[in-house]
Parts: C-alpha cells; sequence; structure tokens
C-alpha cells in the first residue's frame, strides 16, 4: 500500500481486522504489500522518506539545532498508532504486537524529516542486529555533526535516507 493511502486504510483495515477477530475467534491474514527483503531498512516503495520544508540549512539554528524542538513537532501517538498498526500489515509483519516496533521517521525529526507524512513513516523492529534503538544513536550523531557545522543537513538526510546503517561512514563520522 502506499504512504498516503496508509492513514484511510489503517482505519478501514483495524475495523476489519477487529470484526474479523470477534468473529471468527482468530486474526486475520492478510497480503503484505511491502517487502521486508531490505531489513532493518524500510522498503523505499512505501517508506521513501520526507523532509520537512521548515527546517533547511539556514534555519538549523533555530530549528532541529534547539534543543527540545523535535518535541514541538513530534506528532502524538493517536495520530503515529494507527499508521503503525497498518504498517505493521502492510510490511506483514509475523509479529503483529504493536510494542514491538517504533513507529519511526526514516528520516529523523532530528535531521528535519516530515512529522506528519505517512511516507516518511514505518514500523521498525526492536528485534534484530540493527534496531529502531540503534537507528536512534545515528539520528543522534547525524544531528549533532550538523549542528557543529562537520557535514552538512542535505548530507546527513541523503545518508539516513539511503541508507541508516552506513549513514556515518558515508558521511565520514563514525
Amino acid at each position: 500500500m502506499r504512504p498516503l493511502t496508509r492513514i484511510a486504510a489503517s482505519t478501514s483495515a483495524l475495523t476489519l481486522a477487529a470484526g474479523l477477530l470477534i468473529s471468527t475467534g482468530s486474526a486475520p491474514a492478510f497480503a503484505s504489500t511491502c517487502s521486508q527483503s531490505r531489513l532493518p531498512l524500510p522498503d523505499a516503495s512505501c517508506t521513501p522518506g520526507a523532509y520537512n520544508p521548515d527546517v533547511t540549512q539556514s534555519t538549523i539554528g533555530s530549528t532541529i539545532c534547539v534543543s527540545g524542538w523535535t518535541a514541538t513537532v513530534r506528532p502524538p501517538t493517536s495520530y503515529t498508532n494507527p499508521l503503525k498498526a497498518q504498517g505493521i500489515i502492510d510490511y506483514g509483519y509475523a509479529d503483529t504486537a504493536m510494542a514491538d516496533y517504533e513507529e519511526d521517521h526514516l528520516v529523523p525529526l532530528e535531521l528535519g524529516g516530515a512529522p506528519r507524512a505517512p511516507g516518511n513513516l514505518w514500523p521498525e523492529p526492536y528485534s534484530g542486529t540493527k534496531t529502531a534503538t540503534t537507528k536512534d544513536g545515528v539520528e543522534t550523531k547525524l544531528k549533532n555533526a550538523v549542528c557543529k557545522g562537520t557535514i552538512t543537513l542535505s548530507a546527513a538526510r541523503s545518508a539516513i535516507r539511503t541508507n541508516w546503517t552506513t549513514a556515518l561512514s558515508v558521511t565520514g563520522i563514525g
């Protein structure tokens, strides 16, 4: 399912799933529309990433480099949880426990990722060797380098959007 349709579909899919669970006593099987083949990276056709237009190289001093700024743009779980539920279905994860995933921004808020763009959000697993927790550390190191002027915002965004597992080495940070 493409990112722009995830919000509307999440409500109908959850309603359908709940109804089937109540009437049959078992969870329904859904065909996945996003591939897990690139894990720990998302499927680029489902989660291409997106940027917040308010964050540019010239505005980093009043946006991402201000302590606590991401809290001002982070969407509430009432918005992200339905996307996470739909994403778990879309990615065809066998483990459907919501707590086992972070509804993560591919381009993180720390680097000016679009807060509410469904194409920038995906259910990133907490399991495996490179996880949502691992990515959080990469995000922080990239943001710190951008704010110190070590690398440009554009370089950091491009590196993390392309492959967060290699972003530090690609940018020369780590």
